[in-house]
């Protein structure tokens, strides 16, 4: 057991069984109905194949999208199905969990139909597993229950990251919203020896020390809960020291923390970007999620793209915490160079803030035989 999550090992033989198999196969897919890339389905064979040569009968199933509760052809398995069925033959595969209302409000009878015919069930779903969703903590509390390898992975990598890192422990925190992380924000300072801010999130922390951001994209109401925890963390916290703002006519220039009405920073500035580098540098353990600006246009890349690559460069133990971060890493080619790529951003999050997932409580409290 890691974290005393069972594993595939801990599990009955399952030798003629059957297994339900939750897996995150929520893979992007294009206008013309192909997956865009089929990362999230790979990732499951290693748990397919370990219950397929022990001799079970495997049926996975996932979410794909927001269909919200009603069927919608957009949000169809078929394409997932197929690319399935080339990589794993013979796996099962059931239609989208969120085509039924009562997968995410985990209704019984909806577990009672996911669970009926199975023997055991394993969860694979790391991504899914901050959701108290029927397919995530129903089944656990019906069959005998296990981690799949991947779902494994992240709590040994995270949980390692949490309770033993080496150190300097840096974390680096990026992405729109303070209201989405400043929770994390706070338990990373109570773990880490350095967390750096950047993103629009950053103008909320410098609403707080007085500074004027012009147009950016800030949550005042958020301004004393940043206030006072800059107050609690000393040094503790890295805040940009210039940004790349864009203003009226579509001028693009370098400002400081203080950004005239009309102004909105889209990325830190190169001397941000550049100190940065140089915390992120000492780390011996380095955890970064968000990215540092909008970095889907070239204009306000440069920061994002610094700070992946000093995350490729960093010495440490490297560990990318999933969504836009996983994203930013690939587009710059640089997502080989890292120990750890989660597959959860939001998941990994909540870990991180609440120390467990209701998926990992379901897995402990399933019964054994």
């Amino acid at each position: 057991m890691i974290g005393g999550v069972p594993q595939l090992e801990d599990l009955p033989d399952p030798a003629g069984r059957r297994v339900l198999l939750r897996a995150d196969f929520n893979v992007p897919i294009g206008e013309d109905g192909t997956i865009e890339d089929d990362l999230r389905i790979r990732a499951a064979i290693p748990t397919i194949e370990w219950l397929l040569e022990r001799g079970a009968t495997v049926t996975a199933c996932s979410h794909l999208g927001r269909p919200k509760g009603k069927p919608n052809p957009k949000y169809s398995m078929a394409p997932v199905r197929q690319r399935l069925a080339e990589l794993a033959p013979g796996v099962e595969l059931m239609e989208n969990l969120r085509f039924d209302p009562g997968e995410e409000g985990n209704d019984p009878a909806f577990v009672d139909r996911l669970c009926e015919g199975q023997d055991l069930y394993v969860n694979d779903a790391f991504g899914a597993a901050h959701r108290a969703h029927a397919s995530i903590v129903g089944p656990p509390q019906r069959l005998p229950s296990a981690a799949g390898r991947l779902l494994a992975k992240e709590v040994e990598v995270l949980g390692g990251m949490l309770e033993d890192p080496k150190r300097p422990f840096v974390a680096v925190l990026g992405g729109a919203k303070v209201s989405d992380k400043l929770a994390v924000v706070s338990a990373l300072a109570d773990k880490a020896d350095k967390v750096v801010i950047g993103g629009a999130m950053a103008c909320t922390f410098f609403l707080a020390m007085g500074h004027d951001v012009g147009d950016s994209l800030s949550e005042p109401e958020w301004v004393d809960r940043c206030r006072a925890l800059l107050a609690e963390t000393g040094e503790k916290i890295v805040l940009p020291v210039d940004v790349t703002g864009l203003g009226p006519g579509d001028e693009v220039r370098q400002l400081g923390r203080s950004l005239p009405a009309g102004w909105k920073g889209l990325d830190i500035g190169p001397g941000s970007a550049a100190e940065f580098g140089d915390v992120i540098a000492e780390a011996r353990t380095l955890f970064w999620n968000g990215p540092m600006g909008v970095f889907e246009d070239d204009r306000f890349a440069a920061g994002t793209r610094h700070v992946a690559q000093a995350v490729a460069d960093c010495r440490g133990f490297t560990v990318v915490g999933g969504g836009d971060s996983a994203s930013a890493l690939a587009k710059f080619g640089l997502d080989k160079e890292v120990d750890h790529v989660s597959t959860g951003g939001g998941a990994s999050l909540e870990f991180i803030e609440q120390g467990d997932l209701p998926g990992l409580k379901a897995l402990r409290n399933a019964p054994r035989k």
